[in-house]
């Protein structure tokens, strides 16, 4: 898998870093939508479920990754903003999926209740509409840790909560990651939780009310901080709603083991593609990635 490699001009505001892996059989293309503070590496393993059914964008948001070098970081961005962002990218891209991971999925819900007209189908995975117990201890100590830059006591809150079933070398790699952000970054992500913390989750049910194509919401079974039963709140308010939930496997899903990279395919397939599939005689599992999602 070689991508088409661009840094996209967003309405004169913001550069955007992306990746398009192009499938010469490929009918549809589909976008994915990172967690905070990701980058595209994250995606490494989804991508490759994904391609070559599907054409596949991956793209750092303009303060994280590849794109930070391409802007000036004067303002923290909404995620409003991003769900601008993301609708300028499936209009430049012609997508017609999209598919978001955790604090993506708010994003992803902003542009998805402004009915964009290319996007038939949505996937939206670790995310749910409740900030429970778990979670809100989460962000409470995130916010505390980012606001005084702490860089070490974040990647250890990451890698001991919402990371907790990773496998050892993908929590060094985590690690790794989240301790050395450069302070925007931090920054950033610290405005993102404080607007968690501080807003009317209802937001997300009214963005849900709006959005008139199916949604797959996939989330894993062991996943306490954005749980299964807490997503399916999201039946009420999306009219074509389907739900996944990944036996055995916690907030980072199709990173943490084989068989929930298999079981999360299968259900992206599963939803997305019309026809029956058969699963890979061969399997692929990263053996490295950076991320952090809230």
């Amino acid at each position: 898998m070689r991508p088409e490699i661009a840094v996209l001009d967003i309405q004169g505001q913001y550069r955007v870093y992306t990746e398009f892996y192009r499938a010469d059989a490929a009918q549809k293309t589909i976008i994915l939508v990172n967690g905070s503070m990701a980058t595209t590496a994250s995606f490494a393993q989804t991508a490759k479920n994904l391609y070559p059914q599907f054409n596949v964008v991956l793209y750092d948001q303009p303060y994280a990754g590849k794109s930070k070098a391409h802007n000036r970081h004067e303002k923290m961005l909404t995620k409003e903003i991003e769900g601008q962002i993301l609708l300028e990218l499936i209009d430049h891209f012609a997508a017609e999926h999209v598919l978001s991971f955790s604090w993506g999925g708010a994003a992803t819900l902003s542009a998805l209740a402004q009915r964009p007209r290319r996007i038939e189908k949505a996937v939206i995975s670790s995310f749910s509409p409740v900030l429970n117990a778990p979670m809100r201890d989460y962000l409470e100590r995130g916010v505390d840790y980012l606001g005084s830059l702490d860089g070490d006591r974040v990647g250890h809150l990451v890698n001991s909560t919402i990371g907790k079933h990773l496998p050892p070398l993908f929590k060094r790699f985590n690690y790794r990651h989240v301790s050395s952000l450069a302070e925007h970054e931090y920054g950033q992500m610290h405005f993102h939780i404080t607007d968690v913390l501080h807003s009317d989750q209802q937001c997300y049910v009214n963005a849900a009310k709006k959005i008139n194509v199916p949604v797959l919401f996939l989330n894993g079974e062991w996943d306490e901080y954005t749980s299964a039963a807490d997503a399916r709140l999201f039946a009420n308010h999306v009219e074509h709603s389907t739900f996944s939930t990944l036996q055995a496997t916690g907030h980072f899903l199709d990173m943490e083991h084989k068989a929930a990279c298999r079981d999360s395919r299968n259900a992206l397939l599963g939803f997305l593609t019309p026809e029956p599939h058969e699963s890979r005689p061969r399997y692929s599992y990263v053996q490295g990635y950076h991320a952090l999602a809230i």
